[in-house]
């Protein structure tokens, strides 16, 4: 148990730090596209601007985002060579298609539009950079593909004790990709929206490059807006999937021990005593949890403990509890910075409407923006830790138990040395990290265009005073 624990420990911190890179590249990609796409249409050389500086920045994410996955999946071969096996004929070939075809799509239009400046026509470079984030989002569908196959298996056959593909179709249609890549997706762009909206409150708090920030901002602000809504439309649909795929997830996102009333009430702080299997405090909201899982009031959800009992009669005596605590309260904190991020774009939406001075008025709000730049960060992990806590204690859901995923010859020394290993080199990378993001934004933009086409605002000097 000590091999799978570290193992556990070692995929989660891997996991957890590339994905701190792939929303904010896939948002960032989405967003320069949209910037560029307004330089051609206004012929405004601000916009090109715009692209630049943001795409300084992009690039930075994406080199580090690409190291780190690469050593993510080293790990399939490593620690987890029994799952592997198992699933390896269903969870190969997206990861392929993944390499082979997405990631060599971005990888040469990021070439195209890195050094096509000025040498392809403007159409064309635009079209390069709106390529990349097709090639990121596809990317982003085809690695969540094989995680839908892990929590919704299907288009497969069981021969020899391993799952085989017997059917490419079903698996890209899955039920669980429809909502999870558009899920994703959507919070990626919010990612990126309140990535580009943070900094562009950092310049206008300082007045530097008014122009140009106020209508990033703007950009950034209204598309953050549209996502992060989306996000909760979405993310409403993948819970009302779960009652019928994986409803032990969603009894223990709701910390429910017992089968609901017909008129299910939703849980909103609770302390959980997972001895007892009671919730001694327990704020609900009624109705809350029936309208989520069924759209309306009425509808009653599946309790822990007898989805315990169902589960050991179906595949046998063992615990398919995952962990109440992180589930419950992972589920909590990704709603409560997913609500937030809507209240802050939708006003600064409002604000936007108005002139850039009118913008830059009572600082307090701009304030706020570049902290909550980690908002969707805060979003994103706990809703995967939700997400993959959740399934426990299954690898992949009915099929494959997590205990008997991993590799039989590697033991706990070997996996301690390579978590510190990592460790090691993913905090090196977070110090480049940092060190290329704010030595670029305190930079800003390239004043290539000469003083006439700048705000008059613009202060000389290229450092933050």
């Amino acid at each position: 148990m000590w091999v799978v624990w570290l193992d556990r420990w070692q995929f989660g911190i891997t996991t957890v730090y590339h994905f701190l890179f792939v929303p904010l590249t896939i948002g960032l990609a989405f967003l320069i596209s949209i910037m560029e796409t307004l330089y051609i249409v206004k012929n405004d050389n601000m916009y090109r601007r715009m692209a630049q500086f943001w795409g300084k920045l992009f690039l930075i994410n994406f080199a580090i985002g690409v190291v780190t996955g690469i050593m993510q999946e080293f790990q399939f071969g490593m620690n987890w060579s029994n799952y592997s096996r198992f699933v390896g004929d269903v969870f190969g070939p997206p990861l392929a298609i993944e390499s082979l075809a997405a990631f060599f799509l971005e990888s040469v239009f990021i070439g195209a539009w890195f050094f096509g400046w000025d040498k392809l026509p403007k159409k064309v470079h635009a079209l390069s950079i709106w390529m990349v984030a097709v090639g990121v989002s596809l990317s982003a569908f085809w690695i969540l593909t094989a995680n839908a196959f892990m929590q919704e298996p299907v288009g497969y056959v069981m021969t020899g004790g391993r799952a085989q593909m017997n059917s490419f179709g079903a698996l890209i249609t899955n039920p669980q990709i429809r909502v999870e890549f558009p899920h994703v997706w959507l919070g990626a762009v919010s990612t990126g929206a309140f990535f580009v909206t943070g900094v562009s409150a950092y310049y206008l708090l300082r007045r530097r490059e008014v122009k140009l920030f106020a209508q990033s901002f703007r950009i950034a602000v209204y598309t953050g807006l549209v996502s992060s809504v989306l996000v909760a439309v979405v993310g409403h649909a993948q819970g009302q999937l779960l009652i019928h795929t994986q409803p032990m997830k969603m009894a223990a996102s709701e910390a429910l021990w017992h089968t609901s009333p017909y008129h299910a009430p939703w849980s909103l702080v609770a302390w959980i005593d997972t001895l007892h299997h009671r919730n001694p405090i327990d704020i609900e909201i009624p109705y809350a949890l029936s309208i989520l899982s069924y759209n309306h009031t009425y509808g009653s959800v599946p309790g822990i403990d007898e989805l315990q009992a169902q589960y050991v009669q179906q595949y046998g005596p063992g615990n398919y509890i995952p962990s109440i605590w992180v589930t419950f309260w992972t589920f909590r904190l990704m709603v409560f910075a997913g609500t937030l991020m809507m209240v802050l774009a939708l006003y600064g939406a409002f604000r936007g409407l108005r002139d850039d001075e009118w913008l830059i008025k009572r600082g307090t709000y701009l304030r706020l923006m570049p902290w909550a730049i980690v908002l969707p960060f805060v979003a994103n992990t706990t809703g995967w830790l939700m997400t993959e806590m959740g399934r426990q204690p299954w690898a992949v859901n009915g099929l494959l138990k997590t205990t008997d995923g991993i590799s039989p010859t590697v033991g706990a020394p070997l996996v301690l040395m390579t978590i510190i290993g990592f460790g090691l080199v993913y905090a090196v990378f977070a110090v480049v990290d940092v060190y290329l993001f704010v030595k670029f934004i305190r930079l800003g933009p390239d004043s290539e265009f000469g003083p006439d086409e700048m705000d008059a605002k613009t202060p000389v000097a290229v450092f933050d005073p």
